[in-house]
């Protein structure tokens, strides 16, 4: 029998439904996220694999705020720095789909792993906009589709491998669920997964004609040809908030963006806390400073969406 889930509240760190063996490894894992976090958390998930080898097996649900519950494994050397309260993931993207939460859009949530955008941006918080969550790996996406039955099956799920074209089988490979990659099999372990263009969405029905749109890519190393299925989509109302990884010093991502689509750029600067024009790739020279991570880079060809993206006030949190 599958025993129910431990309970974590981020707003209050109220655990619920933890044996004593399973509070201390909490607050372990609270504590490893906190003293990992000046090296970019570099041996938070070995840490994490030591403690998990001593407990059983179990899932914990995250209450992300009042409407927003996000499910992984315990443990999980990934997504457990959740579990220390002043940890924020992604907080340039949680900044701007907080302030557009009043914006009449649909999110797309491009390599959606375990779910967690697609949790936030469906929640009433966030706007309780639709989402369409596209997840590549058969194992994320059925963590991803208890996510969705977790929040009242509000988001739709689809499993697909994002390209630059739509109906091709492609192998999917990876030893972590946070860094599965499209390449040749070569006879190594991992599945075939059908590729879709983003552009394919419209004429499948799962996004309207003109319809605003807000696409999160997070799709490891397969941006470029994400934005080439994309033409469609990048030429309307939409921002496309695209990962460019600290490790890729030609900023490849950017570069093709600013050079091969009508799109401006932005990027969030630490310097003045705010999302700034990115008209030259050197910018990142200075703003990249982790080769770990990747820096969100929001493009869009709508001045609407740019003028909102302009008019973000400072953040006041560091």
């Amino acid at each position: 029998m599958v025993p129910p889930p431990i309970s974590d509240d981020r707003s209050t760190g109220r655990l619920e439904g933890a044996t004593a063996m399973e509070r201390c490894a909490a607050l372990a894992f609270a504590a490893g996220a906190k003293a990992s976090a000046p090296m970019h958390y570099r041996v938070f998930s070995v840490g994490c694999r030591v403690i998990t080898s001593m407990i059983d097996q179990r899932e914990i649900v995250v209450l992300l705020n009042d409407d927003a519950r996000f499910a992984f494994p315990f443990g999980d050397g990934y997504w457990s720095l959740l579990l220390d309260r002043s940890f924020v993931y992604e907080g340039e993207v949680e900044r701007f789909l907080l302030s557009i939460s009043d914006v009449d859009y649909c999110f797309v949530d491009g390599g959606a792993n375990f779910g967690f955008w697609s949790v936030l941006a469906s929640s009433r918080p966030f706007g309780s906009h639709p989402v369409v969550a596209i997840e590549a790996s058969s194992a994320n996406a059925e963590k991803l589709k208890r996510n969705t039955v977790l929040n009242g099956d509000r988001f739709k799920v689809l499993r697909r491998a994002i390209g630059s074209t739509t109906g091709n089988q492609v192998w999917l490979s990876s030893a972590k669920h946070e860094a599965f990659r499209v390449g040749e099999s070569n006879g190594s372990a991992g599945e075939s997964v059908e590729m879709i263009a983003l552009d394919s969405l419209i004429d499948q029905g799962l996004v309207s004609p003109g319809q605003s749109l807000v696409i999160k890519l997070d799709v490891e190393g397969m941006e470029v040809e994400a934005a080439k299925g994309a033409k469609q989509l990048l030429e309307n109302d939409t921002v496309v908030i695209v990962e460019d990884h600290g490790a890729d010093r030609a900023h490849t991502v950017s570069r093709y963006l600013l050079n091969r689509t009508p799109c401006r750029l932005f990027v969030f600067d630490p310097a003045s806390q705010r999302y700034e024009r990115l008209s030259d790739v050197s910018m990142l020279d200075r703003i990249k400073t982790s080769t770990v991570f990747g820096y969100s880079i929001f493009a869009t060809n709508s001045s609407a969406w740019a003028e909102g993206i302009r008019s973000i006030l400072p953040s006041t949190r560091h």
